[in-house]
C-alpha cells in the first residue's frame, strides 16, 4: 500500500464543501448512453421476465436526463427460493452492468423452475454514463444502502426490495476493480473527505467479498472455481491481502456489509458474495470480464440448487 498523490480539489486536510463538490461536478461529462448500452439491450430477454419500473432519477440540472431504473424478475412463487442480482452499482463497473443483462438474455431462462429471479441491471445509469463511481452529489452508493439514504439510487434499490413478498435466500452482486480506483477515486475519496489516501495493489483478476457475519465459504469457493476456466482469480498480495484486506480462503476477502451500508448487506439472504472482476488486467479481455459475471450468477444458483435449495 502507497501514499498516493494529492487529489487537485480543495485543501488537503480539509473536506469538501459545496464549492469543491460543484467544482468537481464540472469535470463529469457523459460519455456513453445509458438509453442506447443498457435499456435498448434490455429489450431482449429471456421470455418470462416481466420489467417493473420501481423508481425514476432526474438528472436534468446535472445536465444529464430522467433515468427510470428497472428490475426484472419471473414471479413471486411463494414455492421457490428467491435470489437477487444486482449490477452497476457503480456505473463505471462496466461488466456488472453488461453481465447482468446478458443474464437475462441467456442463462436465466434455465432457472426460472427452480428460483424466483429479480435482476437489477443498472442501479447507477448516471453513473454509467459518466464512467463514475459517485452520483452527482459525490456520493458513493455503495456505502448508502440504509434507511433513509442520502443517495437517491441506493434509497430507491432499499425500498424496492423491502416491498417483496418472499425472503432473498442469496445476492449476487456484480462489481469490478480497476486500474482507475487509484488513479482516481481513491484520491478523490480521500480529498473529500480531508484525509490522505492510500492506495493498495489492484487485483489482477477475479476475486470475490463475502460477508464476514456469514462467509459461506463453500459458496464462494464454487463461484471461483467455475470462473477460474473464464478467468484468472487473483492472488494474494505480499501481505496475503486482497484490496488491503487478509485473505479469507484463496480469492476471497469479507467486510461486514450491513455495518458498511454495501449493497450486499440490504437484505437477510444467507448467500452473498460481491463478484470483482480486474478489466484492465493483460490477462483478460471486456467480453471475458462480461462472461466470468454470468458464469459467477450462474455457478452459484447450481450451488444453492445442489445444496438443496
Amino acid at each position: 500500500m502507497t501514499v498516493s498523490q494529492e487529489y487537485d480539489i480543495g485543501v488537503a486536510g480539509q473536506p469538501w464543501g459545496p464549492a469543491e463538490k460543484a467544482q468537481w461536478l464540472t469535470r463529469q461529462q457523459l460519455r456513453r448512453s445509458y438509453q442506447q448500452q443498457v435499456l435498448a439491450r434490455l429489450e431482449q430477454v429471456a421470455p418470462g421476465f416481466a420489467r417493473q419500473q420501481y423508481a425514476e432519477l432526474d438528472y436534468r440540472q446535472y445536465g444529464a436526463s430522467i433515468y427510470p431504473l428497472y428490475a426484472f424478475s419471473n414471479g413471486d412463487n411463494p414455492d421457490k427460493p428467491t435470489v437477487i442480482v444486482t449490477g452497476g452499482v457503480h456505473g463505471y463497473e462496466t461488466s456488472g452492468v453488461q453481465g447482468a443483462i446478458r443474464f437475462l438474455q441467456t442463462a436465466a431462462s434455465q432457472y426460472s423452475s427452480h428460483f424466483n429471479l429479480v435482476v437489477l441491471p443498472c442501479i447507477s445509469p448516471w453513473g454509467y454514463e459518466t464512467i463514475n463511481r459517485w452520483n452527482p452529489l459525490a456520493l458513493d452508493p455503495n456505502r448508502n444502502f440504509t434507511a433513509d439514504s442520502p443517495v437517491a439510487e441506493a434509497a430507491a434499490v432499499v425500498s424496492y426490495l423491502q416491498q417483496l413478498q418472499q425472503p432473498i435466500l442469496a445476492h449476487i452482486d456484480l462489481h469490478e476493480t480497476t486500474d482507475s480506483d487509484n488513479s482516481e477515486f481513491r484520491p478523490a475519496k480521500a480529498a473529500r473527505d480531508g484525509e490522505v489516501n492510500t492506495n493498495w495493489d489492484i487485483p489482477d483478476g477475479f476475486y470475490l467479498v463475502g460477508d464476514s457475519a456469514k462467509p459461506v465459504a463453500d459458496f464462494q469457493q464454487a463461484i471461483n472455481q467455475a470462473v477460474s476456466q473464464v478467468t484468472q482469480i487473483a492472488p494474494a498480495d505480499s501481505n496475503g491481502c486482497l484490496i488491503g484486506e487478509p485473505i479469507s480462503q484463496p480469492g476471497v476477502v469479507n467486510y461486514p456489509k450491513k455495518a458498511l451500508g454495501l449493497c450486499g448487506g440490504i437484505t437477510d439472504a444467507r448467500y452473498v458474495t460481491t463478484t470483482e472482476v480486474y478489466p484492465d488486467s493483460p490477462n483478460a479481455s471486456p467480453e471475458q470480464c462480461i462472461e466470468a459475471q454470468v458464469v459467477a450468477i450462474v455457478a452459484a444458483l447450481d450451488y444453492l440448487k445442489a445444496n438443496g435449495h
